[in-house]
């Protein structure tokens, strides 16, 4: 870093040696900064903004380390998956589904496959108009079956109840359109067991993964909460719910993506974990005690995160009572999920996730720096804040400035291209360290070719798409600001990965 700003100081002072004019010396004269020292300070800024940045997330590389080995030695001295064999406690596994047709059925078989003793599964049809319900029906031979069950938490209408005739471990609700959070609200309503499954219904899991993520309830009955690994399912092969074979996506967009959730889980999600200060759990794949979610008020409708924002709360509510408790990231229960492969789903997508975060932040602001708020309170809350909220503005407007500063030649090209060179090595840095975790712990992708496609992705995905994704993040907030109504938007799935589903003893 040093290198760094005696390259800048250089680079500025050439600068301001070819500049220097009476129209310098009149703004010196009068106490005021010259344009080039106006552009010299927000460049300061800029990069002091990326170091920080760039030196949070490596501290959260280095515990991610540490942690990582730690829970793969304690797995082997304990005998795992065998030390727990028969004491797993009873699970509700609950599919939210809205006009899923194309990939439900297999996402249902890879559930009935499941390493795991006791587990039903409720699918809940939110209003889809396609015809998810009638492949279900089709696939498990459903059957109406109206049922009491708690309305503790409100909910659209019901429309019908329905059981499996061949599974009897399977149960669907067909209700009117009312959200993700909605729909897993009515899953809670009707779910008998004590800890709930969250899956989206685009999802596979691989056949361990409940049995593992269940994991830290058993180590430590204050466990309120854990969340597993989410990978790409783009370019792997899936056969009649159980996946053959691990690949990387044919699509570029889906590769950059593969290189991102690699450095959200392995990298973010892993280091604050041992601090208990993990502020989401995917909503693709969670598992949370069902007590403590009826205790907060289950999922709120009202924003398009719930999945960060319910983490968030239970965090609030559990610090500020001063109750014990731990929401837990373990990292190789794996789900596998289809992400886009076309820049405007991609876009509504990553505008939705931020305008999410913007809601469980903001909502929930008491906790940053409260007396009570321990690690999540003083470290990661302040660091999502900081880094994630307001983290695009600072990057935008620095990328902006820098241009504009070029543009009017208040800024040099030598600085310029320090500046650049800084921010895309400070990111291609990051990249390169949750690869560098991946090889060194699970290595799924063992293809020598496929190693290095992920290393050429963790250094192209610099140059365009990380700013492209802070433009989205920008908007994101912009909307928030305003009170824009959030939409969801289409997801466009191929599921190519998927081959058809086949129904046991008929293939």
């Amino acid at each position: 870093m040093i290198d760094v700003v005696h390259a800048i100081r250089f680079a500025q002072g050439n600068a301001r040696t070819s500049r220097t004019g009476p129209n310098a010396s009149r703004f010196h004269a009068v106490g005021l900064m010259t344009p080039e020292d106006l552009f010299g300070f927000f460049q300061s800024g800029f990069l002091v903004y990326l170091a920080a940045l760039t030196g949070g997330y490596l501290t959260l590389n280095v515990i991610s380390i540490f942690s990582l080995r730690q829970y793969f030695n304690e797995r082997m001295n304990e005998g795992f998956p065998g030390a727990f064999t028969g004491y797993e406690p009873q699970i509700s596994i609950i599919v939210p589904a809205y006009n899923e047709a194309a990939t439900i059925a297999n996402s249902i078989r890879s559930l009935l496959q499941l390493n795991y003793s006791e587990y039903e599964i409720i699918i809940v049809s939110d209003g889809s108009t396609d015809n998810t319900v009638e492949v279900l029906r089709q696939e498990f031979g459903l059957k109406p079956f109206p049922e009491a069950y708690s309305h503790d938490l409100p909910t659209q209408p019901v429309r019908a109840t329905y059981h499996s005739s061949t599974y009897a471990n399977i149960r669907v609700i067909d209700k009117e359109n009312g959200g993700k959070a909605d729909s897993l609200n009515a899953g809670v309503n009707l779910s008998v067991y004590p800890l709930f499954c969250c899956i989206d219904a685009d999802s596979v899991l691989a056949q361990d993964s409940l049995y593992r993520v269940v994991q830290p309830f058993l180590l430590d009955h204050r466990t309120i909460a854990s969340g597993g690994t989410v990978r790409v399912a783009n370019g792997c092969s899936v056969e009649n719910g159980l996946l053959k074979r691990v690949g990387l996506p044919s699509s570029f967009l889906a590769l950059l993506q593969t290189v991102e959730y690699l450095r959200a889980f392995l990298s973010g999600r892993q280091g604050w974990s041992p601090l208990n200060a993990m502020l989401i759990i995917s909503g693709a794949f969670g598992v949370f005690r069902k007590e403590a979610v009826m205790k907060v008020g289950g999922y709120r409708t009202n924003t398009i995160g719930e999945d960060m924002e319910l983490v968030v709360r239970l965090h609030r509510y559990y610090r500020l009572n001063g109750l014990p408790y731990r929401i837990t990231y373990v990292p190789d229960p794996v789900c596998w999920t289809e992400v886009p492969e076309d820049l405007r789903t991609l876009r509504n997508q990553r505008i939705r996730w931020q305008r999410g975060l913007c809601d469980s932040l903001a909502g929930h602001f008491e906790l940053c720096c409260h007396r009570k708020g321990g690690p999540v309170g003083w470290l990661a809350f302040p660091f999502m804040v900081i880094f994630e909220w307001f983290g695009t503005v600072f990057e935008m407007g620095g990328y902006f400035l820098l241009l504009v500063g070029l543009m009017l030649g208040a800024v040099s090209w030598d600085v310029w291209l320090v500046c650049m060179a800084v921010a895309i090595g400070f990111g291609i840095t990051l990249s390169l360290s949750a690869l560098l975790m991946e090889e060194m712990t699970f290595h799924l992708y063992q293809r020598p070719s496929d190693f290095l496609k992920l290393l050429g992705a963790s250094v192209l995905e610099n140059f365009g798409y990380r700013q492209l994704n802070s433009y989205w993040k920008l908007i994101g907030l912009v909307r928030w600001l305003r009170g824009t109504k959030a939409e969801w938007g289409n997801m466009i799935r191929s599921a190519a990965w998927q081959s058809p589903s086949i129904p046991p003893g008929n293939g």
